[in-house]
């Protein structure tokens, strides 16, 4: 089997590498087009087969940045924005590795707008292309085709949930076929003995994959299992039992000899990606502040006329680094005294009619824009809570405290995967800490849009 499935992921390499390169001549020949005659540009003496022999000489170095980045590595369990991430990266690297060589070399005189253009279509060529090799790669494992097929070794509480993982989502390719444990605990599954058997084992099976999920006190035998898979030339793959600590991507610190592993890796502690998600928000809000007036205007009228009070309704939160700010809103109840520990609801009484319709369309939430323009918020994060619930979530909810090591934000993960409202506290807390541990840039543009198409459901976006 595992002969087999390294020939399946070789063979899925190299149509992988063939249909990148040949991508390169269509999208080459396209921005062409694009550049010199819908744009009118002035190809002079540089024909298109110049282009395309540029593009030919590409192929090489394409190759050689694609295997370095790990994009002709298995991606079965990784996420597809995963793969895109990196396609991107290493184009845009590519791009200027090419810019730098035509800088050095003036005599080769190609159109810089048409390189641009042309790298712009073929990471999104690419990655269409990899979108549907991965759906039809989905669906052949979905039929019982290009299958890993697992010894599982270990069944405590992180091996019953690497069972249930695999077994939900069959599209991942992955087939427990038998189980190691000190006794037979796993119905369903073929027991085939004790840990010290192992060897044995998998001399007369030979899985394509070793699954250690070992407890604690069970850790003596770890050794001889990682030594017995190596000499037989068997992949292993570990889950300690203090998995559920670790951070989804975690990251290693050397001291001496020793390995440390950070507990809580948050990708917005760079000041690189920090700097890019504040200056995302900055020209964010502005520009949306710019085009939501009108209806900002619209609302404080509407609001005035509605009931007497403020036109917004302020109220305090608890945001990043744990310290409160206010956040406002346009107010849509009557003034009440229940606003520093109260959740308001779809059938709240105290809510106005014009109330009504503004949260129905979450036009309430609009100020907050100034919110993220100040620093208090982020257009994307998890979303802020009233002191009085933290203070009370913290003592019943593990790791809750974690959200605030980011700023909160206006609409966010848990927010587009319907945890608003009065909705499940941990589900929320699960879906905020996915969020800080692999935030990345794309991320964010990804819960925008899904935020946008969500607009129009008729429960609360921004939640509370």
């Amino acid at each position: 089997m595992t002969v087999l499935i390294k020939e399946n992921q070789r063979a899925l390499n190299q149509i992988n590498g063939l249909t990148d390169a040949a991508l390169l001549f269509p999208c080459m020949a396209l921005a062409y087009y694009i550049r010199f005659f819908i744009f009118h540009g002035e190809p002079g003496h540089i024909s298109l087969s110049y282009y395309m022999f540029a593009a030919f000489c590409m192929i090489p170095l394409f190759w050689l940045l694609y295997g370095l980045f790990g994009l002709y590595d298995s991606f079965r369990s990784k996420q597809f924005m995963t793969e895109f991430s990196l396609l991107l990266r290493c184009n845009v690297i590519l791009f200027g590795l090419m810019l730098a060589f035509f800088f050095i070399f003036k005599e080769v005189h190609l159109s810089r707008w048409t390189l641009f253009v042309f790298f712009a279509l073929i990471t999104l060529a690419v990655a269409v292309k990899r979108w549907f090799l991965r759906r039809l790669l989905r669906t052949f494992r979905e039929k019982g085709y290009n299958l890993k097929h697992v010894l599982l070794v270990g069944c405590g509480e992180q091996a019953q949930a690497y069972c249930r993982a695999v077994q939900n989502d069959r599209t991942l390719g992955f087939t427990v076929d038998h189980y190691l444990a000190p006794h037979d605990c796993l119905p369903g599954l073929p027991y085939l003995g004790t840990y010290e058997s192992f060897s044995k084992v998998l001399e007369r099976i030979s899985p394509d994959e070793v699954v250690i999920a070992l407890e604690a006190e069970e850790y003596s035998y770890l050794q001889d299992i990682i030594a017995n898979s190596e000499k037989n030339g068997v992949k292993v793959s570990l889950i300690p039992f203090y998995t559920k600590f670790l951070p989804a991507h975690p990251v290693y610190d050397e001291i001496g000899d020793v390995s440390l592993i950070n507990i809580r890796h948050i990708p917005l502690d760079n000041i690189g990606n920090a700097f890019i998600k504040r200056t995302m928000d900055i020209v964010g809000s502005l520009l949306l502040i710019l085009l939501t007036s009108p209806l900002m205007l619209f609302a404080a009228i509407g609001v005035k006329l509605s009931s007497p009070g403020p036109i917004l309704f302020r109220q305090e939160r608890v945001g990043l680094g744990k310290k409160p700010f206010y956040m406002y809103k346009f107010r849509s109840m009557r003034v009440n005294d229940q606003q520093t520990t109260g959740w308001s609801t779809n059938s709240d009484p105290r809510k106005t009619r014009f109330g009504s319709f503004i949260r129905k369309f979450s036009i309430d939430e609009l100020p907050q824009f100034f919110n993220v323009l100040k620093g208090d918020m982020s257009l994307v994060g998890p979303r802020p809570e009233l002191p009085f619930f933290v203070n009370q979530f913290k003592e019943s909810i593990p790791l809750y405290m974690v959200k605030h090591q980011v700023r909160p934000g206006i609409t966010g993960w848990a927010q587009v995967n319907g945890f608003r409202g009065d909705t499940s506290i941990k589900g929320r807390i699960e879906h905020d800490l996915y969020y800080i541990e692999n935030w990345t840039f794309l991320f964010d543009i990804k819960i925008l849009f899904m935020t946008i198409f969500h607009f129009s459901n008729s429960e609360k976006l921004g939640g509370k």
